[in-house]
């Protein structure tokens, strides 16, 4: 998965229910996009959330 050029690595099966992740961005909607189209593919239901965390604004991807 490429969000605003860098490229992820993320195993989204073993990615448990209930935890998240914490992806860096300038731009949090392009970058729902951008992980929407890979988790609707695979069939995965997530909540995003743009947030600002420790001074860095990111997207926060919590898988339920």
């Amino acid at each position: 998965m490429i969000v605003e050029g860098v490229s992820y690595q993320i195993s989204w099966r073993k990615f448990r229910r209930g935890t998240s992740i914490f992806i860096p961005c300038l731009d949090g909607t392009k970058a729902k996009e951008d992980v929407m189209v890979v988790l609707k593919r695979l069939r995965i239901k997530v909540v995003l959330k743009v947030s600002i965390e420790e001074g860095i604004r990111g997207l926060r991807i919590w898988k339920v």
